[in-house]
């Protein structure tokens, strides 16, 4: 299996192109769509999706690419994750999350070897011409050494601000999904000793364990399927009623 997950959007060909290089070399491949509608160049908005769903797919290849870089001096990689999991896309952070969520990288190389690529590389659709060359040559069994060097020094992204202290939890917005629930970068565990009622920026919200434990239109925390703590409206959209948007910060008074 090979997942695929960009932004490359639904409106284009790119998607196809890519599922097309991939069956010219492995059409016994299942290929399984995360999605394609990352808001362009967001590559943390990439990274947090691609590591919250791998953990609920079939051991295989992770082909992922949102890559504002495309054709700089920015490296392609491949990681293999502990548990024998493989990701192959643009060194900017956009894989490593999910390597982590699986184990952690067990084995980081530099995409070097042109044999695997397509016979000419554009300079700006590295999905196409190598991404998903390599992820079709890996998923059908090829060994990652032979894709290039190994390397130690992949990108991470940068670290989210979490703090708290008596009274008070400040946590930095790290996504908003499609219903405009707001995930924050803590985790779950720091709501455990959170009373019923809290202020989030300053507007009353419901401690709970799910939405549909608050009045319809009330403001909830709760903690998310993912594991982080999170700020919803029942029956409405949180970000836009808080006017929060991702690397802004959300305070918890308590």
């Amino acid at each position: 299996m090979i997942s695929f997950t960009t932004d490359y959007g639904l409106s284009d060909g790119f998607v196809a192109a890519c599922h097309g290089a991939i069956a010219r070399l492995a059409p016994q491949v299942r290929v399984l769509d995360i999605t394609h509608l990352i808001p362009p160049g967001d590559v943390r908005r990439g990274a947090v999706v691609l590591a919250q769903t791998v953990t609920a797919l079939p051991q295989g290849v992770h082909l992922a690419v949102v890559d504002p870089g495309v054709g700089t001096a920015r490296r392609p990689i491949a990681l293999a994750a502990h548990d024998g999991s493989r990701f192959v896309g643009p060194d900017n952070g956009l894989l490593v999350d999910a390597a982590e969520a699986l184990g952690g990288i067990a084995t980081a190389v530099h995409l070097t070897n042109g044999e695997w690529f397509a016979s000419e590389v554009s300079a700006t659709f590295h999905g196409r011409d190598i991404f998903a060359p390599v992820a079709a040559r890996l998923a059908g069994g090829v060994p990652l050494r032979d894709a290039g060097p190994e390397i130690t020094d992949v990108v991470r992204l940068p670290m989210l601000y979490v703090e708290q202290i008596p009274g008070r939890l400040i946590a930095e917005v790290q996504t908003i999904d499609h219903f405009g629930n707001v995930q924050l970068a803590a985790r779950a565990p720091l709501l455990s000793t959170l009373p019923a009622t809290v202020l989030v920026n300053d507007t009353p919200a419901v401690h709970t364990t799910t939405f549909g434990n608050a009045p319809a239109g009330a403001l909830v925390l709760l903690a998310d399927s993912a594991g982080y703590a999170a700020v919803a409206v029942n029956g409405g959209d949180a970000a836009k009623s808080l006017a929060l948007a991702p690397g802004d910060h959300v305070t918890i008074t308590y």
